[in-house]
């Protein structure tokens, strides 16, 4: 669970005792001022610089830190060619790599998750289209929605000269067309380690739908992937 201050603790237990029409019409409001956020009304364009195409089947893996992990995991699990998600911890030491150490915003490290991925049927490019798209706000500083810290920050964990090209370069051009109203605040840096999260943590979406933070936070996110990237979901 991500931590959260108290209001917000309050604020939760709150949303959880309204009326099932109450509910709706918050998720529908938030739904809406969410696509709103950051974005301007230019398109989205595609990676100018990706990885080079292939109809060899393999397995590679990226890692992308985007506020909670639970929602970034669960936009990627979604993906067509993602072969796995898992949440864990990235930019830190490995004996500070357990999730209430992390919450204290003092260990280097960011929420992350490591997705493996077959490039033959989507590439770097087109994951990191998506992460700054739908699963995340790549505006926002030390933050997403409710949670701040340096834990919940922006940041591409590169794992090849190839991957940091294609992250710098890209963020250049979403910069350069004014996609967001804002600066994109990501940050590319070298992947040290990854170290899974607890068990708890993992498909934490898919285990707990009906959780007020998922609601109102993730499942959003999975309504725009869909909407906007109907082709790179799964069937």
């Amino acid at each position: 669970m991500p931590h959260l201050n108290g209001e917000t603790r309050s604020l939760m237990i709150q949303v959880a005792i309204l009326s099932k029409r109450t509910v709706f019409y918050l998720f529908s409001t938030m739904l809406l001022a969410g696509c709103a956020l950051a974005r301007t009304k230019a398109p989205f364009p595609d990676p100018a610089v990706d990885s080079p195409a292939t109809t060899t089947h393999g397995k590679e893996m990226a890692v992308l830190a985007g506020g909670c992990f639970w929602g970034v995991e669960g936009v990627f699990e979604r993906v067509k060619g993602v072969t796995n998600v898992v949440s864990g911890f990235a930019g830190g030491e490995k004996a500070t790599a357990h999730y209430e150490t992390v919450s204290t915003g003092r260990t280097g490290h960011a929420e992350s998750v490591l997705i493996s991925f077959d490039p033959a049927q989507i590439t770097y490019g087109q994951l990191l289209k998506i992460y700054f798209s739908v699963a995340h706000d790549p505006t926002e500083l030390n933050r997403q929605g409710p949670d701040t810290g340096t834990q919940y920050r922006s940041s591409i964990f590169y794992m090849s000269d190839e991957q940091k090209k294609i992250a710098q370069a890209y963020i250049q051009q979403l910069d350069a067309a004014k996609v967001f109203s804002r600066p994109i605040v990501t940050q590319v840096v070298p992947l040290r380690g990854f170290y899974a999260a607890e068990n708890y943590h993992q498909h934490y979406l898919d285990n707990n739908p009906n959780n007020p933070y998922i609601v109102y936070n993730d499942l959003p996110k999975l309504a725009a992937l869909k909407k906007q990237y109907p082709e790179l979901c799964k069937r």
